[in-house]
Formats: structure tokens, sequence, C-alpha cells
């Protein structure tokens, strides 16, 4: 027997409706989750649906719809050249997207403040907005504002820095404990069986991202190196100016510092540093994320290392995620994991 249709081909919504025994209009109800059909009118067509295997062009019904994706970044406010990239992506890329029904934009609160991160939260209209990629510290007030806006049918992503104890859909980010280990092999490796201090530059103990970079650093440190000694983190806050003024106390109380981990942002204190108050004996450095200023630091020996992430892969994937989550299809996991990047003076990008 013939069969009804070349089985290489897309069955189409006339499909359903011949299998299920309805009309296209009741299809088109069923589809787009319409009230006034019956339980089971539903039932046969979602039968009918997985019977011959069809796939909906969301695309398609969202042009048909007029549907538009609105998606809202929240980025802490500061002088952090990786945050300007990440600021910078969602710019560029907004203009493209708009041809694609999808409107980008950023807003910024107070680094490392939990309370107004959550009012940022909290003044977002769900009417106005599909998606929130948060960039911030985990907290209660954080998580519950979270909780508050998922309840509303709103998509929120964590960025950078994970929230898990939220409800929020997916982290973009890399494996953070992973990138501490990074740093700590290299700084071991660079200081070749040497006995001394290490210190370990953080933005905050509230920041989760910095926590995990320092729990994997320590844990790499006192397995593989123990003749390496890991002081006390120095909370700069990411602000470069405070960076610089506590590096003198820093290195004086710690006479024997023979390598820094700048963990977090706020690299511009440290670089100030090094050229306003050179040490006899240079620290080897590594640091986290690749910009103008890093990379220039790689090049004339300041830094010896960075450890970094793809700002644009962040943003785009923030996006791909948000709207995979508003259409309840499935995330391409391999896609949207960060990679962790390290650069040396000889393999940067051009």
């Amino acid at each position: 027997m013939k069969p009804d249709r070349d089985p290489l081909s897309n069955p189409t919504v006339n499909d359903i409706a011949r299998v299920a025994e309805v009309s296209l209009a009741t299809v088109d109800r069923v589809l787009n989750e319409r009230p006034g059909v019956r339980k089971v009118t539903v039932d046969k067509v979602n039968k009918a649906i997985a019977q011959i295997g069809y796939v909906r062009d969301t695309a398609a019904a969202n042009l048909a719809r007029g549907r538009v994706y609105t998606f809202l970044f929240i980025l802490p406010a500061t002088a952090n050249e990786f945050v300007a990239l990440i600021e910078q992506h969602i710019d560029d890329l907004s203009a493209g997207l708009k041809r694609e029904r999808t409107l980008l934009s950023f807003t910024k609160v107070s680094a490392f403040d939990p309370m107004e991160l959550a009012r940022a939260i909290d003044a977002v209209d769900p009417s106005k907005v599909d998606g929130v990629a948060v960039f911030g510290p985990e907290t209660p007030s954080v998580r519950d504002s979270i909780s508050r806006l998922k309840q509303h049918g709103v998509s929120v992503v964590s960025l950078v820095a994970d929230i898990p104890s939220s409800e929020r859909d997916h982290y973009i980010g890399i494996d953070n404990i992973a990138a501490g280990r990074t740093a700590a092999q290299l700084m071991g490796r660079f200081l070749a069986g040497q006995s001394g201090q290490i210190l370990v530059l953080t933005g905050s103990m509230l920041a989760r991202d910095h926590l995990e970079r320092r729990l994997g650093f320590d844990e790499v440190m006192t397995r593989d190196f123990p003749n390496l000694s890991v002081v006390a983190s120095l909370e700069g806050r990411d602000d470069p100016d405070l960076i610089e003024r506590l590096m003198p106390a820093a290195m004086a109380g710690n006479p024997n510092v023979l390598g820094i981990y700048s963990s977090a942002a706020g690299n511009a204190g440290l670089i100030q540093y090094f050229e306003n108050s050179p040490p006899v004996v240079k620290p080897v450095v590594v640091a986290h994320e690749l910009t103008v200023l890093s990379r220039a630091a790689l090049i004339d020996g300041t830094f010896d290392a960075v450890i970094s992430q793809d700002a644009g892969h962040l943003v785009r994937s923030a996006i791909r995620v948000m709207r995979a989550k508003i259409d309840n299809l499935p995330i391409n996991l391999a896609q949207e994991r960060i990679r962790i990047d390290v650069y040396l003076k000889e393999n940067m990008p051009h």
C-alpha cells in the first residue's frame, strides 16, 4: 500500500487535522493554547502530533502572531572592562536582532548590593519583558525576587555568577571552581618549586563566582603546591582605586609574595600599583578576563596568564536560552557551554 505522504517531508498542520479528524481551526487553537477546546479533543490533537512527528516552526508561528521578544540584562555598575564588553556586545547585537523581532536592553545596579539588585528585579514589568539575565550576588532577597518574576512567566538566567538556590532557568558562564583550579595549576607551574606566599585579590565575599574561584584555587594549591602559602583574600570590590590603595599594605604585610591571583575585576588598580610602586621582584600574576587592559599587561609582561570567557558568547547564549525557555524548546547544552580560555603572551587572538 502506498503511504499517504513522503516520509522524508515535514508534517504540517493539515496532517495533524487529518489524523486527529478535527478542523484546522481546532488544531490552531490547541497549538496556541487558546481556550474553548475540550480536553478529549486536545488529547486527540496531541496524540496526532506525536504520531506523525510534527515539529512546530516556532519562528514562523511567532511571526504570524506578531510576537516580539524583549530581554533585559541587569549588570553591575562598576569600572570593569569585562562588564563594559558585555554592554558592548548587547549594543552590537541589538540592531541585527530587531530584524528577528528581539529587543535587547540593559540596566545597571550597584555592584555587590543585593538589596538594590532585588529592587531592580522587582521593578521588571512582566507584561513588557519576556526574559531577564541577572549578573549579581546570590542572597535570599535576590532569590525571592527571581521567584516572584518566574511566577509571572518571565524567563530568568544567571550570568557570569550563578544563583543556584533560585528558580532561575539556566546559568550562563564558566565553571568558576574549575577556573580557580586552572589558575592554581598555572601559578604553581610558573613558580616551579619555589617557596613563598600567594596573594589573592577578590571582589567581594558575597560574590559566588569569586568564592568559587578561591575554593578551586585553594584546593589545588593545598594538594599540589604545599610549598606555596595562600594568604587571606584582599577584597577590592572590583574598584581599581581601592585595589591600588590596598596593595602597598598587603605587600608589606606579606614580605615573601611570589604570586598574585587577581580572581575578580579591578585589574587596572593592580597594574597602576606595579607602575607606581614596582616590587623588587615582580610576582607571577594570573588574572581574569581578556580585555584591552589585560591584553596590554600580557604583552608587556605585567601579567603572566589570563583566564577568560567570551563576553559575546555569554550574551548570545543568554538570548538563545531565554528564547528557548519562552518557546518551551530544548536547549543545546553543548552550544551553550562557556569555555574556560587561557591566554599567554604567545596565543592572544588578533
